[in-house]
């Protein structure tokens, strides 16, 4: 079974300093319709005017993902983690037994665009961590590459939770392919860009859902970047 999510059906937030578009119910949007995608719980693309942000606020019980496409994201937290996110940073903090953190476009210019990722761990009240990455634009062209996963594998930050994230840069003489296993699905995201995935033409902000599909086919890409989702669903 095949799904699309159009980026203009999902949830809009407008703030004035924030513009954001919700995959899934969130906050003030509501969809029953839409309220994740195995345990992929959230995806917010978020556009952070500069100066602004989030001020410190609290999460327990969930595995939350940063992934930065342009502009810098100042993240602070109780854990004493402080850092500047620019792209192909990723973060990935293990909210666990709870945390509190910030989020901070520190640049009086240039506003920050960048998706906030929320996965429900398998396993509850761990002790909250946190991690990030450097994901270089070689490492992403023409190939899959994984970001995100249970085991920290290949240089990925570690999550807790059966799921493999993994990004792809995609120009037009780009096909991949990815093996659905039984017992999975896969979302897959357009962060920029456009291309196909078996046959259907998406652009950036739309994703598809794939369930009870051996494969997955993505090409004819035009300056694409997207993120592939892994996930138990069943």
């Amino acid at each position: 079974m095949l799904e699309i999510r159009r980026s203009d059906e999902r949830g809009v937030a407008e703030h004035g300093w924030l513009s954001s578009r919700h995959s899934f119910s969130f906050a003030h949007y509501y969809d029953p319709e839409h309220m994740g995608f195995g345990p992929l719980r959230v995806i917010n693309e978020d556009r952070v005017l500069p100066g602004r942000g989030f001020g410190m606020h609290g999460h327990s019980d969930m595995e939350i993902i940063s992934y930065v496409l342009s502009g810098a994201l100042e993240h602070k937290d109780s854990m004493g983690n402080g850092s500047v996110l620019r792209y192909g940073d990723v973060q990935r903090m293990s909210a666990g037994t709870g945390v509190m953190h910030s989020e901070f476009n520190p640049s009086s210019t240039e506003p920050v665009h960048f998706l906030q990722i929320w996965i429900m761990p398998d396993t509850r009240g761990v002790a909250p961590s946190y991690e990030e990455k450097h994901f270089d634009t070689a490492s992403k062209t023409g190939q899959w590459r994984l970001i995100a996963s249970p085991d920290g594998r290949d240089g990925s930050v570690r999550i807790h939770q059966n799921a493999h994230v993994h990004a792809a840069i995609l120009g037009e003489s780009d096909a991949l392919g990815y093996e659905i296993a039984d017992g999975r699905g896969v979302y897959l995201h357009v962060a920029r860009g456009s291309v196909t995935v078996n046959g259907t033409a998406l652009n950036a902000g739309d994703a598809v859902k794939l369930v009870q599909a051996p494969r997955i086919e993505v090409a004819n890409a035009a300056d694409a970047e997207v993120l592939l989702f892994d996930l138990p669903v069943q």
